[in-house]
């Protein structure tokens, strides 16, 4: 890319964050050091509403499963939901007690989850209710560290993902309406830090393999970009529904001017099932290398290298299972032949002479 399809001129000062409308074609937000979020019709390349309620700069914005609804953290300690079409706040919350800056909406559910610093200095994650700012339903430390917590959700698994930035740690929360609410599974480690995170839309995941998530993680060091698949650990000889269900697909449900009328619909969803491939039936390849060996007393140091992660131990330990289970199987099928060999044997010691 070397040249812009189209230059927007409207802030007065630099822009920080830009976010697509969710279910509408041609709606672009962005917000600026001007304090300012600026509505942007595509169609014709101008900006149409300005919402100007925030007095410090805008750290994030999130919008609801329709879009109907944004979401903002600011600078100014303060966590807003604003109706953009019209500019209105409909909820405020002053977070003096905590630094908040990000949010993001929970799908369906009527929530908001936060991550900031508490007044002690530690990252922490907050939940809320969106018709409710005047206290968080949950609060929860995470760690002493300095870093940025990225929150990522998963509306079809309900499954939170945080990510802290200048560290290698992903957590894993599954969220629900009930208490606990929020639930911790396990954590994804990485001796290299991040300095940034991006994530691969649902419909280009490999559903094939129970690949539920995938990120992209900018190596602070190294200056690459890492690939991190999260997937469930189970075999996949049929598609998984539970795991897949319709999820937001390509197609938008409105047009420019349906939304800017007033319209509100929900994502038009689509199946991933289409994309499913039995394992052994997958097209691709990896090119075959040149199997090198370095010996050392008898062993093989590069046949035997541990795990690198967590889903190669995974993927190891599954691979192992299927092993003895087919080893045991192979085995009784053994048993039950040198049986019938007895049997006929004795059958043939037992019968009269003819």
């Amino acid at each position: 890319m070397s040249e812009a399809v189209l230059e927007l001129y409207g802030h007065s000062r630099r822009v920080g964050l830009i976010e697509w409308h969710p279910t509408t074609s041609g709606i672009l937000f962005s917000a600026g050091y001007d304090y300012k979020i600026l509505i942007w019709n595509l169609d014709i390349a101008e900006a149409v509403k300005m919402i100007d309620c925030h007095s410090d700069v805008i750290l994030c914005m999130s919008f609801n499963t329709d879009g109907s609804l944004v979401a903002t953290s600011c600078k100014d300690k303060k966590l807003r939901v604003i109706e953009p079409r019209s500019g209105r706040v409909l909820q405020e919350a002053n977070c003096k007690n905590h630094k908040v800056n990000r949010v993001v909406f929970l799908g369906n559910m009527k929530r908001l989850l936060t991550t900031g610093v508490s007044r002690w200095n530690t990252r922490q994650i907050a939940l809320w209710d969106q018709e409710d700012l005047s206290m968080p339903i949950i609060e929860e430390e995470i760690d002493g560290l300095s870093g940025l917590l990225f929150p990522f959700y998963d509306a079809d698994t309900h499954m939170l993902y945080l990510a802290g930035k200048g560290d290698g740690n992903i957590r894993y929360y599954e969220i629900s309406t009930e208490k606990p609410y929020l639930q911790y599974l396990m954590e994804f480690r990485s001796p290299a830090p991040q300095k940034g995170l991006g994530v691969m839309p649902k419909h280009g995941l490999d559903v094939g393999a129970c690949e539920v998530f995938r990120f992209y993680k900018l190596v602070t060091l190294k200056g690459l970009i890492e690939p991190i698949s999260m997937i469930v650990p189970r075999r996949s000889e049929t598609y998984q529904e539970d795991i897949y269900p319709m999820t937001p697909g390509t197609e938008p449900a409105l047009t420019t001017s349906e939304w800017l009328s007033g319209i509100n619909r929900d994502p038009v969803l689509m199946s991933l099932k289409e994309g499913y491939q039995r394992p052994s039936q997958l097209v691709f390849k990896a090119p075959v290398k040149e199997k090198k060996s370095v010996v050392v007393n008898g062993i093989d140091l590069l046949e035997n290298v541990p795990p690198r992660t967590e889903n190669e131990l995974l993927r190891m330990f599954f691979r192992q299972q299927d092993e003895l289970r087919r080893l045991k199987d192979e085995l009784t099928q053994k048993d039950v032949r040198i049986r019938q060999l007895e049997l006929e044997l004795n059958n043939l010691k037992n019968a009269p002479n003819m």
